[in-house]
């Protein structure tokens, strides 16, 4: 019998090597459950049972393990339902159960989708094989793609009778009048959550794909699988958070945010790097980007066939990046106002003295794009005239659509957020978040790995853009409460409610030219959303729309011919009235929008100028990018 691993992990092999594109599922081996079942022999068999005898073992010792992890001293408190959903759910049921009507429109819906599913099932038992079959459309999902699913009656009756009560259990909620967008809002993502947590897929004992690797390993991938599971319980303290990468091979800044540039600032809260110049003249006005807080730079900069940050040198810019501080305890104070000061005034002042020129182009992403654009309000009524052009990657100044994150902004939820700060002492771990943003794509971003890492026994492969979103930051509480209040909660930047360094802010006295960028498939900062906040701004503004989603919507380098972006005509010249118009003027484009948004920079940028090298103005060089503030890790 094979040596088992004692921790998941091999220590005397070599990090494998990285994955530059998200892994996609790879075709499915040749010989399906049943081959490797009829291939089982007494020997096999016998190789089979004792390895799952020792699982049930060690399974039993995992439990106690975890139990002692949860319950130490300084654990996080484990709780059943952090956010509070379960009521939200219980009041919809409510509402439903008393209305009859409603309620047996329901329960027929249920059970017609049922007596289709076994007609089609009575119907393929009595094929005999010569008549072709083709997978229905109604029933794809790539939890199921592998064609035992499909093949094997048992499986395929699983799989379309789950897709059909998930689909149907989800979709309660469209039934039920009379309810608020909050209640709405958390029910639905209860009864996703459920519905996901239950796939077959998630047990060995229903999931093909697990059982047959079981037979064809003698049970070794169980047992790999809960060294897995033991490996996770332990980085968790008990508390379960499958791995999503495997992390070994990627060592930032040297295969991960490596375009050459410098840091020339170390301020209380952010270090700013220059990149160096690859063309020998260079557009007048610089570009300064705000990148979230919440996450590394480094997503700008990622690798060299994708890094926005080289491709803009490439263009002749100027680059600048704020890399946020990873804060500790002691910044627990922090306030929106802060980051704002320390944040954006201090690099407007710091990218100004190093370039020589009195005008900046600058881009905020996500949240970073929601602090540029309240700072923009306040600048406008100092005289402040130093923001040349702003450009908003998946930003939002209006929160009344805003994303799937509004989950996490009720009274329940947001003490549960106020305790996990209290526990950590003044900022909001990262695991928090971590948790908050995988149960957003729990099908992508849990159960999958779930499947990988413990019902396949595999380890999670290197991939570039998971070891990024591993990479997430704590939070001070007064800035992150600050927030979640402020624009989740009470919208008031978008009402001119919100006040900033002693100035009611009104975007309206914007009048700067705006390039805003959404994506079709963003859930956290969906367009429609970002489309109201658009039509806030005084000045003039160009609004596209990337395929895509939050990430990779932004993230498409011209080079790769991904996705698709859409651009209004050139007879736009204001934004019409409601975001169903401006979409349905749109022109749509093959691949990135990387170019039309150069083309509005470049024409905003000034005339060339000779390269600026750092170092070469008032501003000294400290050291070499990415710095040092990116290399803080919250597990630290």
């Amino acid at each position: 019998m094979a040596k088992q691993k004692s921790d998941g992990q091999d220590a005397n092999k070599a990090p494998p090597k990285p994955e530059t594109e998200r892994p996609t599922s790879k075709a499915p081996e040749a010989e399906s459950l049943m081959d490797v079942l009829q291939a089982q022999n007494l020997d096999t068999l016998e190789t089979l049972t004792r390895n799952l005898g020792d699982a049930v073992t060690r399974m039993g010792a995992l439990g106690a393990s975890a139990v002692d992890g949860v319950m130490a001293e300084d654990a996080r408190p484990l709780r059943a339902d952090p956010y509070g959903l379960a009521p939200y759910a219980a009041d919809v049921a409510t509402r439903l159960a008393g209305n009859p009507e409603k309620l047996m429109a329901a329960q027929q819906e249920l059970w017609q989708g049922f007596a289709e599913i076994w007609a089609d099932a009575i119907k393929s038992s009595l094929n005999d094989g010569t008549a072709e079959t083709k997978p229905d459309p109604k029933y794809a999902d790539k939890r199921f793609v592998d064609p035992d699913w499909q093949k094997l009656p048992m499986f395929n009756l699983l799989q379309k009778t789950y897709l059909h009560t998930a689909n149907w259990f989800t979709g309660l909620i469209d039934h039920v009048d009379g309810i608020d967008d909050m209640t709405r809002r958390k029910a639905t993502f209860f009864n996703k959550q459920f519905a996901d947590a239950f796939a077959p897929s998630n047990f060995l004992m229903t999931n093909p794909v697990a059982l047959r690797e079981a037979l064809r390993t003698g049970g070794q991938s169980v047992l790999r699988g809960l060294a897995n599971l033991e490996q996770d319980l332990k980085r968790g303290h008990g508390r379960l958070t499958p791995a999503q990468v495997d992390e070994r091979p990627f060592k930032i800044g040297e295969n991960i945010a490596i375009t050459p540039g410098k840091v020339i600032h170390r301020g209380e809260i952010l270090e700013i790097i220059q990149y160096d110049p690859v063309t020998p003249t260079v557009f007048a006005t610089p570009i300064l980007f705000l990148p979230p807080w919440i996450n590394k730079f480094y997503i700008l900069d990622m690798r060299q066939d994708n890094s926005m940050v080289k491709w803009l040198t490439e263009q002749g810019h100027s680059v600048f990046v704020v890399s946020w501080l990873n804060p500790g305890v002691e910044h627990a104070e922090k306030t929106f106002e802060d980051y704002s000061r320390l944040g954006i005034y201090e690099a407007l002042d710091v990218v100004t003295r190093a370039t020589g020129h009195d005008k900046v182009n600058t881009v905020g992403y996500c949240i970073g794009g929601t602090l540029l654009a309240s700072t923009m309000a306040v600048m406008a009524q100092t005289g402040d005239k130093r923001i040349n052009s702003a450009t908003f990657f998946a930003s939002q100044s209006d929160f009344e659509e805003a994303g799937d994150l509004k989950v996490f902004t009720d009274d329940a939820a947001i003490q549960y957020i106020k305790d996990e700060i209290e526990h950590a002492g003044g900022v909001l771990d990262a695991t928090v978040m971590g948790e908050t943003f995988n149960f957003l794509r729990a099908n992508d971003l849990v159960w999958s790995f779930v499947v990988n890492n413990y019902l396949l026994g595999k380890d999670p492969k290197p991939f570039d853009l998971l070891f990024w979103n591993a990479d997430q930051t704590r939070m001070p509480k007064a800035l992150h409460l600050y927030y979640l209040d402020n624009f989740y909660r009470q919208n008031r930047l978008s009402r001119g409610e919100m006040t900033l360094s002693g100035y009611r802010l009104n975007l309206k006295d914007v009048d700067t030219p705006i390039y805003m960028q959404s994506s079709k498939e963003d859930h956290i900062a969906p367009w429609r959303s970002i489309y109201r906040g658009a039509k806030l701004f005084g000045g003039p503004v160009r609004m596209i729309l990337a395929g895509s989603g939050h990430i990779a919507g932004v993230i498409n380098h011209p080079e790769a011919k991904k996705y698709q972006h859409w651009l209004p005509p050139e007879t736009m010249k204001e934004l019409p009235d409601t975001a169903d118009q401006w979409q349905a003027e749109l022109v749509e484009y093959k691949g990135s929008w990387w170019p039309d948004w150069a083309k509005w920079l470049g024409e905003l940028s000034g005339p060339q100028v000779p390269a600026r090298v750092p170092g070469d103005h008032e501003v000294a060089v400290i050291g070499d990018a990415p710095g040092t503030y990116v290399l803080v890790k919250s597990s630290d």
